[in-house]
């Protein structure tokens, strides 16, 4: 029997305290608390890198009259981040590190008839437990449900890795379906048997009763009902139950879909033999004001809200996620891309957790259908990918994916300038790339060239688009630039790019980044610190993007149309363009009430010329779908929509830009590609990163021709302001003027 424990427990933020002894209840000053918790809500997400990172306490009382008659009593986790101590009446009951995977300690002999148990929660920097260096706030906190499970002495085993103590594997043979079941057990005194039924519905198809100690069957399902994404996720249901004569020891209930797949490096994702295209998002768990602790409403609203989008893929990233997401990703048809933090920085040191976590990932979340690919890592290479330690990491990663689970590919994201040659690239099964030309460095008409390229130098590597993305906020023009934060151009950005990446085929697949902003505490950019503002929705699942409908446009059946700019309203210019999404082939916009024409559009993109004068009432009309705006003429452009930074604030008219020599206004390869700016730019960036443990090293990314490829196209201003992101101090007002007059002496070529 499962018991959530989430009410009722007490919280301080003293980790002075020492966890092991009954007095910290009388010590300490508590605040209630109900699970799930994080002590990050806020600070984690209002900018300056400099939220609550420690050792923090939660405490609960539990008594074992609660639980009369078990035999062994288990305390289950199911996120706590990032390492954790249990204490139960004083004594360690278990350490766990890894924030985003279920821990379990059996506590049956630390039991008295009245009990304490002390959770130390730790999220401080440390050089052995992924992630460490990232582009998002690591919240600290026991952010999950946490649960009392109660059992007899022979019971599914609870101590493998976090997982349930079963494995259903279907395997398509024809019309039919092989289905392998292991059941795992402890505590067995030889008598036990175990019952498995499999069900369609209330209908039982198949069942067979075996010894405990074997635990395995094999069946075979004929006519096999397939799970096939989005059109039909059609799922099955296995009923596991431990007998001992005719008594009911434990029971598991484990859904499966029975599916077949290969991934081709000139077709694409193909699924049950169809070609199947993965166009699709990434996601973080945590939102606005709350963090990672979400409830399972929360969950289910951001599994809907993609559905709406129309993707059929979703890679979680960094790390694992919420049982019950996965759970809805099951039967809704969503293919998705599992993987462990192990991101950005490689740490000699972290081999062991990075193992661990993998191990943890594939026991806990092996019975999920919609999980097909492994993830291996993400841009893991910033420091270089010819490391032998990060290599041998990464084939011990490999391996024993492929070890423990024969019916699923490996792949791993790739930071932009990694060089494609490496050996690096060959490891998984199939790869997949970070790129953000048209964002940071390059233009939005890279994008595709490059994927040809690399098809074309590895013809058998499935490759993919593992990120890509720009941001946006409340900021708007008719003039969209890349780099301006402006609704405008991300939706301009995404429109370049679906029309890049959803026409060749050989793209295993294309994940957004990001569906939903997300916290990031070391982020100062946009004018709103602490997030990544690249998400298609805003932080708070409020406001749908224009960058959504373009998404939708393309991969949605729903018919609909959307006007473009909604929060664009005061314009000045004579005449206006105003863009419209459908997946409709026509689309018809009206201004106050007069028709502008019809266009039709093989892009799902309609693009209008509209008169502006007063106040002009739009409608546009697709099939049986309208949607409505407006716009306003103004005399003087409304500086509501124009970007506001907090802090320091530099101006354009500040910088100074003599002729002939160079500013911070100049492309950081111009400047790089002079002696004398070289050694400038190396000096600033070593004395800002001193001390710091950063993704990138200031030595090594000088002398990158890859990175230096990646970030030549930045104007140096905005590659300094973004330094806070690679975890430096971000640089002020004064020393950013003071750097620019260094480059003032320096003439251009």
């Amino acid at each position: 029997m499962k018991f959530n424990w989430n009410d009722s427990w007490l919280f301080t933020k003293e980790a002075s305290l020492i966890a092991d002894n009954r007095t910290i209840l009388k010590e300490a000053e508590w605040e209630a608390v109900t699970l799930p918790h994080t002590w990050n809500a806020k600070d984690g997400q209002d900018g300056g890198n400099d939220y609550h990172r420690g050792t923090c306490y939660y405490a609960k009382k539990l008594s074992l009259s609660d639980y009369k008659g078990a035999e062994q009593v288990y305390i289950e986790f199911e996120g706590a981040n990032s390492s954790a101590d249990v204490y139960v009446n004083g004594k360690l009951a278990v350490h766990h590190d890894g924030g985003y995977s279920t821990f379990r300690a059996n506590i049956t002999k630390l039991l008295e008839e009245e009990n304490i148990v002390v959770v130390a929660v730790d999220n401080s920097a440390n050089d052995y437990v992924y992630p460490q260096m990232a582009d998002f706030t690591f919240y600290g906190g026991l952010y999950r449900d946490v649960n009392i499970i109660c059992v007899p002495n022979a019971h599914f085993d609870l101590d493998y890795f976090g997982g349930p103590g079963i494995t259903v594997t279907p395997v398509v043979d024809g019309k039919n379906a092989n289905v392998a079941v292991v059941g795992y057990f402890t505590g067995l005194a030889g008598s036990e048997t175990v019952k498995y039924t499999i069900m369609d519905g209330a209908t039982v198809i198949a069942e067979a009763t075996v010894n405990a100690s074997e635990g395995k069957a094999d069946f075979v399902i004929e006519n096999a009902h397939l799970w096939n994404g989005r059109k039909d996720p059609f799922l099955y249901t296995l009923e596991a139950v431990l007998f001992d004569g005719g008594k009911e020891l434990d029971s598991r209930t484990v859904r499966f879909g029975c599916r077949y797949f290969e991934i081709d490096p000139k077709r694409g994702f193909i699924l049950n033999g169809e070609e199947y295209p993965l166009r699709g998002v990434s996601r973080h768990q945590d939102r606005w004001g709350i963090g990672n602790a979400l409830l399972p409403e929360h969950h289910k609203e951001d599994a809907e809200l993609i559905y709406e989008v129309g993707a059929t893929t979703i890679r979680l990233a960094h790390y694992q996620h919420n049982q019950y997401f996965y759970d809805l990703c099951d039967e809704m048809g969503f293919v998705l891309w599992a993987e462990i933090p192990y991101i950005s920085n490689h740490m000699p040191k972290g081999r062991e957790n990075t193992i661990t976590q993998m191990k943890e990932l594939l026991a806990q979340n092996y019975n999920h259908t919609s999980i097909f690919v492994w993830g291996l890592s993400n841009e893991i290479s910033m420091k270089g990918a010819d490391d032998p330690d990060l290599l041998e990491n990464h084939r011990i990663l490999n391996d024993l994916c492929h070890e423990w689970d024969k019916t699923r590919l490996t792949t791993m994201a790739i930071v932009s300038m990694c060089p494609t040659d490496c050996e690096y690239i060959k490891i998984p099964d199939t790869v997949a790339w970070n790129h953000y030309f048209g964002w940071y460095g390059g233009d939005t008409s890279m994008n595709g060239p490059w994927m040809d390229k690399f098809h074309a130098e590895h013809p058998s590597i499935p490759v993919g688009v593992s990120e890509y993305g720009c941001e946006a906020l409340n900021w708007h023009t008719s003039n969209p630039e890349q780099g301006d934060y402006t609704e405008e151009y991300q939706a301009y950005y995404h429109e370049e790019l679906i029309k890049q990446l959803f026409t060749r085929k050989y793209i295993w697949a294309t994940h957004v980044w990001n569906m939903f902003d997300f916290g990031a505490d070391a982020r100062a950019e946009g004018g709103e610190d602490g997030q990544n503002h690249k998400g298609l929705m805003t932080f708070d699942r409020k406001y749908k993007k224009d960058s959504f409908y373009a998404y939708k446009a393309w991969l949605s059946d729903e018919p609909f149309v959307h006007i473009c700019g909604k929060r664009y309203v005061d314009r000045v210019e004579e005449v206006t363009k105003v863009t419209v999404y459908s997946n409709q082939p026509e689309v018809e916009l009206f201004a106050n009430g007069v028709s502008l024409g019809k266009q039709t559009s093989d892009v799902h993109f309609f693009y209008f010329d509209v008169p502006n004068a007063g106040t002009t009432e739009l409608v546009a009309k697709a099939g049986e779908c309208e949607d409505t705006s407006k716009i306003v003429k103004v005399a003087e452009f409304n500086n509501d929509y124009r970007m506001t930074e907090s802090g320091d604030v530099l101006n354009w008219f500040e910088i100074t830009a003599p002729e002939g020599r160079f500013s911070i206004n100049d492309k950081a390869s111009d400047v790089l590609a002079t002696f004398r700016g070289k050694l400038a730019f190396l000096g600033l960036v070593k004395k800002a990163m001193k001390g710091k443990k950063t993704m990138v090293d200031a030595g090594s990314m000088m002398q990158s021709k890859d990175m230096m490829g990646f970030l030549g196209g930045f104007t140096v201003k905005r590659l300094l302001s973004m330094m806070g992101t690679m975890g430096a101090k971000p640089l002020t007002k004064d020393e950013m003027l003071a750097f620019n007059k260094k480059l003032n002496k320096i003439k251009k070529k």
